[in-house]
């Protein structure tokens, strides 16, 4: 493996990394923190996102609710939450960080609000 090019989103600064497997050891240079180091090796090996979309919000002047998974989810359950929360609806009242959608696929990731809605 030659390597692989990124930008480390751990913190604001943006240090570009570079990430390589090397003798069966991952090696990240590049990095100005410890949190770039960690970023790049689980980047390499199991990439993980904050999700944020939005939900269907019905009895409310409102039509789209904003959400956000509780944590990262793994990069290949992604698409399966965006079409769960597709179908998922809302209704008022609804308290920012409230759960809509609980442990999505087993993952220990939960779907929540992030806006609270009046009823």
């Amino acid at each position: 493996m030659n390597g692989r090019e990124l930008i480390c989103i751990a913190c604001p600064v943006g240090c570009r990394l570079t990430v390589r497997l090397e003798g069966g050891e991952i090696r990240v240079s590049g990095n100005q923190c410890s949190k770039g180091e960690i970023y790049g090796r689980e980047e390499l090996l199991a990439p993980r996102r904050v999700v944020t979309t939005t939900v269907r919000l019905t009895g409310s002047s409102l039509r789209r609710l904003p959400v956000k998974t509780s944590s990262p989810l793994a990069r290949e359950h992604i698409e399966a939450l965006l079409a769960e929360a597709r179908r998922l609806e809302a209704a008022p009242p609804i308290r920012l960080g409230q759960v809509l959608l609980a442990d999505f696929a087993s993952t220990g990731v939960d779907l929540v609000a992030t806006r609270t809605v009046e009823s």
